[in-house]
């Protein structure tokens, strides 16, 4: 049984586990505050569960992961053996140096170094370490074990044979990574998101839009397509001709649009006030960890339809 080391065990780290133990590996959990792992057998008990209501357990039992994932008290017992490790530190650059290197020096030769960073550049915490030629970027969109698609990120110096060894690691646990060919800021799915949260941020600042009316446009139209197609496979779909066609027929509409696009809209601005009211009004803050249940629970739902829609009609 391949093992994988979790090093950081908050929620990101929990889900990992949740995520390579139900791929059939051998999940060892470290972190060195003890109230990170507490209740965390409960915890992600209670999400294989719901996991398994959904058939989202690749037709295991529940007991049958949840033995596979084991909280231990030592760095080095969760390094012992571990083919990949995946780390999850708070998003502290010197933190990150400092684990990276102690990672280092303990795990073996030919283990895979992975961080779940969302926003730091692995060549700023990576230059040091001796093995750096194995070590990586794996930003999950959170929860791994619902959201398949994660980021694989070289530093300069990240072999040609890590990145491959990653990308195959995460097909087989059931993940459908983005492999990077450099590093850049916000990597692919925080520049895409970004792109889209400014103009609806400023949608709402310029008055031409309510808070709701652009939850709608995502959430009742273009979030359809985009639930099992990507954007570029979305436009090749809608012209006669594909994608060539589309672009001949339409870049003129963005390309009138996009001068208007360069400004941007502080959203701790004036902006966030009209933000908060509206979402407050149709969610109190004392709603938001009901809500999140229920989001998850509707993530499991779409996972369980992709699932079979995939094997119905083909990705």
């Amino acid at each position: 049984m391949t093992k994988v080391a979790i090093v950081g065990s908050g929620f990101i780290g929990r889900a990992w586990a949740i995520s390579f133990a139900r791929a059939g590996h051998d999940v060892r959990m470290w972190d060195q505050s003890p109230a990170a792992t507490a209740g965390a057998h409960d915890y992600i008990a209670g999400v294989l569960g719901d996991l398994a209501a959904n058939d989202l357990l690749r037709g295991q039992a529940i007991d049958a992961v949840l033995d596979r994932i084991a909280v231990v008290a030592e760095l080095e017992e969760a390094l012992a053996d571990a083919v990949h490790i995946q780390e999850n530190t708070p998003e502290s650059l010197d933190v990150k140096r400092e684990v990276f290197s102690l990672i280092d020096a303990i795990a073996a030769p030919q283990a895979v170094i992975a961080s779940s960073t969302s926003a730091l550049l692995p060549s700023k915490f990576t230059d040091h370490v001796q093995g750096r030629h194995r070590c990586l970027v794996v930003h999950p969109i959170n929860p791994p074990y619902l959201i398949p698609a994660a980021e694989v990120v070289p530093a300069p110096w990240t072999s040609p044979e890590t990145v491959e060894t990653t990308r195959a690691f995460l097909v087989a646990a059931g993940h459908a990574p983005l492999v990077m060919k450099h590093e850049l800021d916000g990597f692919i799915m925080n520049r895409l998101q970004g792109a889209l949260l400014e103009e609806a941020f400023r949608l709402v600042a310029d008055g031409y839009a309510s808070v709701e009316d652009v939850d709608i446009g995502i959430r009742d139209g273009l979030a359809l397509r985009w639930s099992f197609m990507g954007p570029f496979e979305t436009i090749d779909l809608n012209a006669p001709g594909g994608v060539r066609d589309y672009v001949e027929r339409y870049q003129t509409i963005y390309s009138n649009i996009f001068p208007q696009m360069q400004r941007r809209v502080d959203w701790a601005g004036e902006v966030i006030e009209t933000v908060e009211a509206d979402r407050r009004k149709r969610l109190p803050r004392e709603g938001l960890g009901e809500r999140q249940v229920w989001r998850d629970r509707r993530l499991m739902a779409l996972a369980a339809h992709k699932k079979k829609s995939d094997q119905e009609f083909g990705r």
